[in-house]
């Protein structure tokens, strides 16, 4: 049974609270040799019921004050979802001011509390500041002149001489101050620059040993992994404007970049490689991706998968009817942990199975090649540990969808808290899998980014035009038509470009160089026999200069399942302006 019951609500002057009745072990006293019969009748109880009050909405000067408990204790759940979420309704500026109006209010006794409380309440508040100065160091990081830092300087300076909060401060400014420009990674409109050589590349992508090549893109995704902030994906900052999402989202941005990169290079090397057959390029791909499935990098597999599905190289049939069948199992095996049914449910139990595991060790019941894969890793694993790398764009989905949903402010003007906790519970699945990441270790090879940067890539009209050179579309077949055909996928591969790839997709060079083609909405992505019955966008549709960057569409599924019979099945697609 649930140990938690909601009770009802309770409206105070710019606050509304949930109450749950919660119930908790009971913890009883030590007996002493002089035992009286109240002690002998708590001693038969083993359960109490205690009363817990959530703030589910108020004003920002409400939820500032609910850091701290009614007696002045740490809230510490409270703390960590409010610093994780603070940023889609107000600046960290504000915040800082109300914090410290309020510490001035309790060390002027100018709330009526009793003085143990009223210094209770300022010492949680000091506590918070640790916390924010700690866990968010992005927040105060504000060249050149850092006005938050000596806000709270000139604060702490008058409250809290020399104590620890000021001494941290002081130095924090001191490093920041000696920090050159640009010093962690330097970014060209939310691209990350590589600074290497311009020498000559010493290698060609069929030479490269599969696993080097795995290695070395799980180590570069690794770092822009950990280097996420991980407020940046939420959906209030995430789905903005592409100007403001390279300014407020430089670190999510980065790691999207790098995703499509490595799906440009599949695109490209699969169709501009004559002198190598295109099955055997495609089959170095999939070996590729089968060995960053035993390093746990879902990113950069899912970045190959996607290539591999997008038209250009689908429609390739003579080239796909040449690959050995095991082959092409391992790539439908693959495929299918990005299956879009039960909202993507095989990759998240993948993600709950393996996210903190030290290696790979699930697989699919109908997964035999990789059966193979994985038990030959669990036989020469020995001691090597592995991290895991999401594949990020499932939790941008989820924190869209939890912004698309839920209103931001309750009908009466108070900020949604409710919203903020659903969101934090995203946001901690990505913190804990970045403290997994640490658990790789691999050596930097220059020679590999020097390769990997060299590449040429094409945009989606140059690939499909090389695509049709390779293998032209049938010639009784209307022109309009002909992007949509090709090699079809099957029902085992269910996962379309506009439904997976697009949503980690964002124009940084306006410039079409996107994995997708524009007609790739058309196409079907099933479960089974599935459908889905979408209603044509209009290819004249004008989209103004004012209108949302992304759509969520809402379909249904016809599926002739035995299990889902009589069940209506939905699926919502994210779509951007630009392929519509």
């Amino acid at each position: 049974q649930p140990t938690w019951k909601v009770w009802g609500e309770e409206r105070l002057d710019g606050a509304i609270y949930t109450i749950y009745l919660k119930k908790v072990r009971y913890h009883r006293p030590t007996f002493t040799v002089t035992t009286d019969d109240s002690n002998e009748r708590i001693s038969h109880l083993e359960w109490e019921t205690v009363r817990v009050r959530l703030l589910k909405a108020g004003t920002l000067q409400r939820l500032v004050e609910a850091l701290a408990t009614d007696e002045g204790e740490l809230e510490s759940t409270y703390v960590n979802v409010f610093l994780a979420t603070y940023r889609t309704f107000t600046t960290p500026h504000q915040v800082l001011t109300l914090l410290l109006d309020r510490y001035e209010q309790l060390a002027n006794n100018e709330l009526d509390l009793p003085e143990q409380v009223a210094d209770q309440h300022c010492k949680t508040l000091c506590g918070a500041l640790h916390v924010w100065l700690e866990s968010y160091p992005e927040d105060w990081n504000q060249p050149p002149l850092h006005p938050m830092i000596q806000q709270l300087l000139l604060f702490t300076q008058q409250y809290l001489p020399n104590s620890e909060l000021h001494i941290k401060l002081k130095h924090r400014l001191h490093s920041l101050q000696s920090v050159p420009k640009n010093d962690v990674y330097s970014t060209y409109n939310g691209t990350l620059c590589l600074h290497t050589t311009s020498a000559q590349p010493p290698c060609h992508f069929p030479d490269i040993p599969h696993q080097h090549f795995a290695e070395q893109l799980t180590r570069i995704d690794m770092e822009l992994f950990k280097k996420v902030v991980v407020h940046q994906c939420l959906g209030g900052v995430w789905s903005r404007r592409e100007k403001r999402r390279a300014e407020e989202a430089p670190t999510v941005l980065a790691t999207v970049t790098q995703f499509n990169a490595v799906s440009l290079r599949v695109i490209s090397t699969v169709l501009i490689h004559a002198s190598t057959p295109r099955s055997s390029i495609i089959a170095n791909w999939i070996d590729i991706a089968q060995e960053l499935r035993v390093l746990k990098n879902f990113s950069s597999l899912k970045a190959i998968i996607s290539g591999l599905q997008s038209n250009p190289v689908y429609r390739l049939t003579k080239t796909w009817s040449a690959l050995p069948k095991d082959k092409v199992e391992m790539f439908e095996e693959l495929a299918r942990i990005f299956s879009e049914d039960n909202n993507q449910w095989a990759q998240r139990e993948l993600l709950m199975r393996e996210g903190t595991a030290r290696f790979a060790d699930t697989v699919g019941q109908n997964d035999r090649q990789l059966q193979k894969v994985i038990q030959r890793q669990l036989n020469n694993s020995g001691t090597i540990s592995y991290g895991t790398i999401p594949y990020l764009g499932t939790f941008l989905t989820d924190l869209t969808m939890i912004d698309a949903a839920i209103p931001d402010m309750l009908p009466d003007g108070l900020i949604n808290f409710d919203k903020r906790r659903k969101e934090f519970e995203v946001l901690a699945q990505i913190k804990l899998l970045q403290g997994a990441a640490n658990a790789y270790a691999i050596t930097e090879d220059l020679s590999f980014e020097r390769w990997f940067d060299s590449v040429l890539t094409l945009d989606d009209k140059e690939a499909y035009q090389l695509s049709c050179q390779i293998e032209p579309p049938p010639m009784n077949t209307p022109i309009n038509l002909r992007i949509r055909q090709g090699h079809r996928k099957n029902d085992s591969v269910a996962s379309t470009s506009s439904s997976s790839s697009s949503q980690f997709y964002c124009d940084i060079d306006h410039t079409s160089t996107s994995i997708d083609t524009k007609d790739s909405v058309s196409q079907t992505s099933s479960s089974s026999n599935g459908s889905i019955d979408t209603t044509p966008l209009s290819p004249s549709l004008n989209i103004s200069q004012g209108a949302t960057d992304f759509y969520i569409i809402k379909v249904t599924y016809q599926t002739d399942n035995v299990e889902t019979e009589g069940i209506v099945l939905y699926k919502s697609i994210m779509l951007s302006n630009n392929e519509r």
